[in-house]
């Protein structure tokens, strides 16, 4: 009688260096502040896209994470970098709700989003950087590592 086990692999953590070089590296701003921001406070792909203005709360530099991982709400510190780019790239766009809006169309249409960045385009996005970059590491589209 032969057993069976599954080997479960985690996958490999980014150095903060390299994660520096994947932000260095990301042209458009929106991916730019999209990956500092998962990388910063260990955000998981889905939370990152969601945010909302109303979930920054930049006086006690807190981000409110809504409907994580279990659907729980949690709080999570805001770096004071992360919280420079964050309000550099809404100055971009200003949406009345959404801090990544989907970013079809002209500013107007931005602004007037009803969806949040489109998920494929943003892990396509990362992994082009990521190859660029050339790190071989083998890691999910967007790891939850913090910096």
């Amino acid at each position: 009688m032969s057993i069976k086990i599954e080997v479960k692999t985690i996958p490999d953590i980014l150095t903060p260096e390299e994660i520096e070089r994947l932000i260095g590296a990301t042209k458009k701003m929106r991916y730019r502040v999209f990956l500092l921001t998962t990388y910063s406070m260990g955000l998981r792909l889905e939370e990152t896209l969601s945010l909302q203005v109303r979930d920054i709360d930049a006086g006690r530099k807190l981000i409110h994470i809504r409907r994580g991982k279990g659907h729980k709400d949690r709080m999570v510190p805001l770096p004071d970098r992360t919280l420079k780019a964050l309000r550099l790239y809404w100055c971009e766009h200003r949406h009345p709700a959404m801090i990544f809006p989907n970013c079809v169309g002209s500013l107007e249409r931005i602004r007037r989003a009803t969806t949040h960045m489109d998920k494929g385009g943003a892990q396509s996005a990362m992994k082009r950087v990521v190859d660029a970059c050339n790190i071989k590491k083998k890691f999910q589209s967007i790891p939850s590592a913090i910096m």
